[in-house]
């Protein structure tokens, strides 16, 4: 019997796991990646710790795709956060869960992860080839070719696992659009994701250093298409980094998504609640029964309760020139209320896909078999990871979702008949 021959390019998370899952079942697997080693990205992410997945479900995780979730019904279902984590624990990686539910090797080494999942695709058999830039992708009657800058590998199938240009420092450049496109593919627009944002009036950039442990921020754009107009919402709450340029942190990286929609901005509004717990209401009766009890303390100290000093001194110098709590007036108090609850952030832009975690936008996914990761354009020829118009929150979910569409095309391209 012939063995299927199977080009994967990309040695990232999705080629390396799509790669063993393919050579596990007797097909001829070569594994190309531009780069002179694998997992570059792998390497660098969580700080070098590598946030593997989330500690949830199946269907736990599924919300945080966004549009992508139902597309990523069958391959996270088939392969869920409790199988990736089994997965490298069966390699040899122990795993932590933090309380931000995020989940990395005991270790914190990021090296452990990449090498597990190198260590698993050599051993079913994966011929790796390094320093392979590919340049070019085509079929004819005789099956695929691939082009790379050195030579060309011939192949039943393919599955592209490139990535997308998120990090171009790792090679992630978007290569895979340009051949996928040829190829007859929509490319839907790609822009950075989880990527931290610009803006913020000077007082706000004043506070770099500072961070909301807990807060709550929600973005808001409209977006038009011809005659149809949309209304795109995210509400995050996690942590936020003040910073000279802007606003980082898990929170405002999550809700990027939102701002990326439209270069313009002009209908982008993004708030922030500082403190999530506490109820306009109970806020002002605070201030209320502060002013009775004791009048003459400062604005800056009852906030300085709820939030770190440096933020604290600037909300009551923005709201009420910090004057004490005897001489707010009813208007000063709703002023606090609002920078407390409803902080508008001037948003700029971002800080691009140097800076960006993840691509969103990608290959179109009504072009893309849910299950089995095959193009319906082009047979035998399947599509896994980031090229994908698929991004997620921060914490382990694109990882989950590379994992997860990679193996689904590493079974399907490894069983799939022509």
């Amino acid at each position: 019997m012939t063995q299927t021959r199977i080009v994967i390019i990309g040695a990232g998370a999705a080629g390396l796991i799509a790669a063993a899952e393919a050579a596990q079942r007797a097909a001829n697997v070569v594994l190309l990646e531009k780069n002179t080693k694998t997992g570059v990205k792998i390497l660098m992410s969580g700080g070098t710790r590598c946030n593997m997945t989330h500690d949830t479900d199946a269907k736990g995780i599924l919300p945080g795709y966004g549009h992508a979730s139902r597309f990523l019904r069958h391959s996270v279902g088939a392969f869920s956060p409790q199988d990736v984590v089994h997965m490298f624990n069966r390699l040899g990686v122990a795993t932590k869960v933090e309380s931000t539910g995020k989940v990395f090797p005991q270790s914190d080494r990021a090296i452990q992860v990449r090498d597990a999942l190198q260590a698993q695709a050599v051993e079913a058999g994966v011929k790796i080839q390094r320093t392979q830039p590919v340049i070019g992708l085509s079929r004819d009657d005789h099956g695929w070719q691939v082009k790379t800058e050195h030579e060309i590998f011939e192949a039943d199938r393919v599955i592209v696992a490139a990535g997308g240009r998120s990090w171009p420092g790792c090679g992630t450049t978007g290569d895979a659009y340009r051949w996928l496109e040829t190829l007859g593919h929509t490319i839907v627009e790609t822009r950075p994701a989880l990527v931290p944002l610009t803006g913020g009036y000077g007082w706000m950039n004043e506070l770099s250093g500072v961070t909301l442990e807990d807060c709550v921020i929600t973005a808001t754009n409209r977006t038009s298409d011809g005659q149809v107009t949309t209304k795109h919402k995210m509400i995050r709450r996690s942590s936020c980094l003040f910073t000279h340029f802007g606003f980082s942190g898990p929170a405002a990286m999550d809700v990027s998504r939102i701002v990326t929609l439209d270069e313009h901005r002009k209908d982008l509004r993004v708030t922030l609640d500082l403190v999530p717990d506490r109820s306009a209401e109970e806020i002002e009766l605070r201030l209320l029964n502060t002013a009775a009890k004791n009048g003459r303390r400062r604005v800056s100290a009852v906030l300085s309760d709820w939030l770190p000093n440096r933020l604290a001194s600037s909300i009551a110098m923005e709201m009420c020139n910090d004057t004490t709590i005897a001489e707010l007036s009813k208007s000063a108090r709703q002023k606090i209320l609002v920078g407390l609850k409803s902080l508008g952030l001037p948003i700029h832009g971002t800080r691009g896909f140097n800076k960006a975690e993840v691509t969103a936008g990608g290959v179109s996914l009504d072009e893309v078999d849910p299950r089995t990761m095959e193009s319906r354009i082009a047979q035998g020829l399947f599509i896994a990871g980031e090229v994908l118009d698929v991004d997620g929150w921060i914490g382990g979910y694109n990882f989950q979702a590379a994992f997860s569409t990679g193996r689904a095309a590493g079974i399907a391209a490894a069983r799939a008949e022509d």
